[in-house]
């Protein structure tokens, strides 16, 4: 009689509570390496601005984010 393989189940990581809200209709500023591994593993990141998301979108076919921007002008960078 063969071996019996045991599976033990596993549970899926919890989702990160993203911003909701007119974030979403900007492209923020982010760094390159963040936007890619989240496009891979669908984490979410954080823009200049401080929004949360998980980027799915072109970000070339929105307006730049406002705030991401002012930031940006007054010498802001990300960690």
């Amino acid at each position: 009689m063969p071996e019996v393989e045991t599976i033990t189940p596993t549970q899926a990581p919890e989702r990160v509570t993203t911003d909701d809200g007119d974030h979403d209709r900007f492209a923020h500023y982010c760094k390159k390496d963040d936007v890619a591994r989240a496009y891979v593993t669908g984490e979410a990141i954080t823009a200049l601005c401080g929004k949360k998301w998980v980027p799915t979108r072109d970000p070339t076919r929105y307006p730049v984010c406002p705030t991401c921007q002012e930031l940006k002008a007054a010498g802001w960078t990300l960690k």
